[in-house]
Formats: C-alpha cells, sequence, structure tokens
C-alpha cells in the first residue's frame, strides 16, 4: 500500500510524483490511463518535436470530447487532452508563459484575501521549475530547474511581420513576458524546448525518477472511481487490460485534469446530491464540482500572407493588450493559410461540466457557455477591430472579410473556438465558500485524505496560458504534502 497515490501522470502529476518521491522513506505510486514510455528514446518522434502538434485525428494518446461551447442555438465542438504520460504537456504547443500578478491578486480576493496563493508565494515555485536559458540571472528566474524555457532568437517570417506591425500601431515590446508587471505590449514567447525538442513534465520531471525504489508507476491504467471508508478516502478503483482492481493508499491525489479530476469526484459521490442519487452514486459529500468552469475562448481569423513557413514552434510571439491575447500562429493548419488567434483570457461567461451517467465510459457533459456574458462579446468586438487592423499593417487579407463592429456577433459564434486550457471545476476557496471544492492545500472539503492537484483547483480566470502554472501548482501542493 502506497503513502501517496496519484491518478493521472500528466503534466501536474508527473512533478507531484517526482517531488514526493524524493523522500525515499516515502512510497508512491502513480496510476496513468494513457501509455508509459520508461526512457525518451523510447518515445515516438512526434512526441518529442517542438515544431509538431500531435493531435491529429490519427493519434492514440488523446482524451476526446464533444462539448458545446455556445448555446442558442449550439456551437458544438470537439477537444482534446493529452491521454499519456505527460498529459496535455507532452502534446501541446510549447508555451511556457505565467500567469500574471493580477492573476495572483484576484485568486487571493476569492481566498477572502489570504495571500497564500499570493504571487510573492508561488514565485519560488516558477522559479523552481525552470532553467531559463535566456533571463536565468534575474531575481524572478530559475536556472537550475529540470525544464529548460528559451524565446526564438529567429522568428519565422510570419511572426516578424506580426512583431514589425504590434510595433507600427504603437505597442510597446515586451523583452521577458515572465517578468513580474510585463504589462501590455508584443513579446517573444517562452517555450519549454531545448534544441528543437519538446522538454515536458514526462522528460523533464518523471523519467529521471523511475529508478527510485519507493516509486511505482503503471500506464493503460483507468481509474473509474475513489473507495471512501465513511468519508475517508482508502483507495481507488481501476480498470487494466480489461481487468477490474483495487490499489489503497494512505493518501489519495487527483491529477487528472478539469475535466477528469471531476468526473471521477462526481462518480465517487462527491458532487450534487440530487444529480448523483438519479444516477445511482451514493453520496459522500455535497460539493459544487463542475459548477464552474472556465477556459479562453478565442476567434480564429484565417488570412493569407505570402511568406515562407519554416518549422518552427506553433507560436513564437503574442500581443498582450489588457485581458486579450493576440496569437499570430506560426504554423499552418490549413494550408497555404495563415490563422491569428483573438483570445480573451478573462471572461465573464462561465460553463458547466456534469455527468450523463454513472458509467466511466460515458464522457461527460460539458457546456463551455461562451459569449454569454455581454462584456465578453463587447470585449471580443474592440479585439477583433484591433487585429483586422493590424493585419492591415502586415498587407494580410482575410480569407473573410471581418464585419463591421455592429455586424460581429453572428460572425464571433462562425469563428468562435477554444483555447482548450479548462480549470475551475474543483475551486479552491474557504470551508464556507459556496463555490469551493478544495481548500487552500488543495484538499477536498468535507473528506479526509483526498486532495486534488491540477488546473481544475484554479478559482479565477488566468490571464495566461496553463502549462507553467500548472507546474507550480504541482510545486507548491508538494511542498504542503511533504510537511
Amino acid at each position: 500500500m502506497a503513502d501517496t497515490l496519484i491518478v493521472g501522470g500528466g503534466t501536474a502529476g508527473c512533478v507531484l510524483a517526482e517531488r514526493l518521491s524524493a523522500d525515499p522513506a516515502h512510497t508512491v505510486r502513480l496510476l496513468e490511463a494513457g501509455r508509459l514510455w520508461t526512457s525518451r528514446d523510447a518515445m515516438p518522434a512526434e512526441l518529442l518535436a517542438a515544431a509538431a502538434l500531435p493531435i491529429g485525428p490519427e493519434a492514440e494518446w488523446l482524451w476526446r470530447y464533444e462539448v458545446v461551447l455556445a448555446d442558442d442555438p449550439p456551437v458544438p465542438a470537439t477537444i482534446v487532452r493529452g491521454k499519456v504520460i505527460g498529459g496535455s504537456g507532452a502534446v501541446n504547443g510549447g508555451y511556457f508563459v505565467r500567469a500574471t500578478v493580477a492573476d495572483f491578486e484576484a485568486w487571493s480576493r476569492a481566498l477572502g484575501g489570504s495571500d497564500a496563493w499570493s504571487f510573492d508565494a508561488v514565485l519560488p515555485f516558477y522559479c523552481r521549475i525552470e532553467r531559463d536559458l535566456d533571463f536565468g540571472a534575474q531575481p524572478w528566474h530559475g536556472d537550475r530547474g529540470p525544464i529548460p524555457v528559451v524565446r526564438g532568437s529567429a522568428p519565422a517570417p510570419v511572426s516578424a511581420a506580426f512583431e514589425q506591425a504590434c510595433r507600427a500601431a504603437g505597442f510597446a515590446e515586451i523583452p521577458d513576458l515572465n517578468a513580474p508587471g510585463s504589462g501590455e505590449g508584443v513579446g517573444a514567447v517562452p517555450c519549454n524546448c531545448d534544441e528543437g525538442r519538446r522538454i515536458g513534465p514526462s522528460i523533464g520531471y518523471l523519467l529521471p525518477a523511475l529508478a527510485r525504489p519507493n516509486l511505482s508507476v503503471a500506464g493503460g491504467t483507468l481509474v473509474t472511481r475513489v473507495r471512501f471508508d465513511g468519508t475517508r478516502a482508502v483507495g481507488v478503483e481501476y480498470v487494466r487490460d480489461g481487468e477490474s482492481g483495487v490499489e489503497w493508499a494512505d493518501r489519495i491525489v487527483l491529477c487528472a485534469g478539469a475535466i477528469e479530476s471531476a468526473t471521477l469526484l462526481l462518480r465517487s459521490g462527491i458532487g450534487d446530491p440530487e444529480q448523483s442519487r438519479s444516477l445511482g452514486i451514493p453520496v459522500v459529500h455535497a460539493a459544487p464540482v463542475g459548477a464552474w468552469l472556465s477556459d479562453h475562448p478565442e476567434v480564429g481569423i484565417s488570412y493569407l500572407l505570402n511568406v515562407a513557413q519554416p518549422p518552427t514552434v506553433p507560436l513564437e510571439t503574442v500581443l498582450e493588450v489588457d485581458d486579450v491575447e493576440i496569437r499570430p500562429y506560426a504554423v499552418s493548419f490549413t494550408p497555404g493559410v495563415h490563422r491569428l488567434g483573438v483570445t480573451l483570457m478573462r471572461p465573464r461567461s462561465s460553463g458547466v461540466l456534469r455527468l450523463r451517467s454513472a458509467d466511466p465510459a460515458a464522457a461527460p457533459l460539458i457546456d463551455y457557455r461562451y459569449l454569454s456574458a455581454e462584456a465578453d462579446r463587447a470585449r471580443l468586438r474592440d479585439a477583433v477591430a484591433t487585429a483586422g487592423g493590424l493585419l492591415r499593417r502586415m498587407n494580410a487579407r482575410p480569407v473573410d472579410p471581418i464585419p463591421r463592429p455592429a455586424d460581429l456577433d453572428g460572425w464571433l459564434r462562425a469563428n468562435l473556438a477554444t483555447s482548450q486550457h479548462l480549470s475551475g471545476t474543483c475551486r479552491m476557496g474557504r470551508e464556507n465558500d459556496a463555490a469551493a471544492v478544495v481548500d487552500e492545500r488543495c484538499r477536498v472539503h468535507g473528506v479526509t485524505g483526498l486532495s486534488v492537484v491540477d488546473l481544475s483547483v484554479v478559482p479565477v480566470p488566468l490571464g495566461r496560458g496553463p502549462q507553467a502554472t500548472t507546474m507550480m501548482i504541482a510545486e507548491k501542493a508538494a511542498a504542503h504534502l511533504s510537511a
């Protein structure tokens, strides 16, 4: 029986397993639903190449979910998450930008003024992750961590044209997007790669630790439910190679991501009691699991620009304008066509996740409810106008003309997508917070022996993409769990 059983070997799970198993007296067991490779040499080439996005229809290492992005009428979409050791950190574009000081101020307000997750409190854990190859000597960076972080020095022509258009429009240049108070402007995207290879959480953290006798990892293992003795978590049920089993532990930590951690809690009887009973699930504890789902709505503008397209990371530079991030993708998702992403980073609209069945094989219902807040629609209308001005400065031509601001709402829906940065389904908060599922140390309210450590605990929308922050959450949680 393990001291700590971790469910999910994704971004957070890899970090947590390595950090907890650094104590040779502490036994750690990690269960991952997807494939496990025990060395970098054994991994498929497309999972290593920083210039690849291995998320096509043929990819075997993905969870796929049918979702609804917006209602009235519904805007359906398919999203993917990493189902492989390293999780989404093994298949994403390598974007490694930290959340901002303002994000952590909002996080602290959500905790009733607590400074447990203030920027000053989390900065040492950000630094512990990274080996910043550009700014490692700065006091707000790390130079000895397991994850190399670098910004491209020779951007692709489309990225260079976008940067030039931003400067011509009067936007400042930001040398380091991960510096505290970096503000508005255009800057190179820090990426977790080295010499063209994606260095994600499995390569940086987990693989070097696999030889430890107190750490064991099982791939191809789908956890279906948490077992309780009263209100104490004591083990998990799983399916492996078609056979069911139970693993027991003194402490269980869910690191399965904002979708699967939430669905595991719901299937285990932690959620809305009425919904649990309607699905035949015994109630363990009432909690608002899945009642608040956040992500970054993204409106895509397809455009034509006759420039060379050398192999590179998917996103080399971004423009930050208040709560909007404008992304000139350096790779083509459609041959010959470029894409500019206009992304709302702190939306007012929030969605819901709920079970459709107690059957672990049934995917949950995910309703994003994008654009339901007028403030979000107004902000995106303004941001699209800004993006259109930048395209004109680039001498680029949109494939479909952008309407006037007064006529944009239908166009926004027609071009709506998502950044696939799901968070908030197991929100952090005080015990008296009706929206909270876990406490400041990521422990699930109302039960013992169970924690959630991944992006699902974040109580506010984050103004940057999540990979660096997910690793930070795991680093900080490891410090709590080791204490």
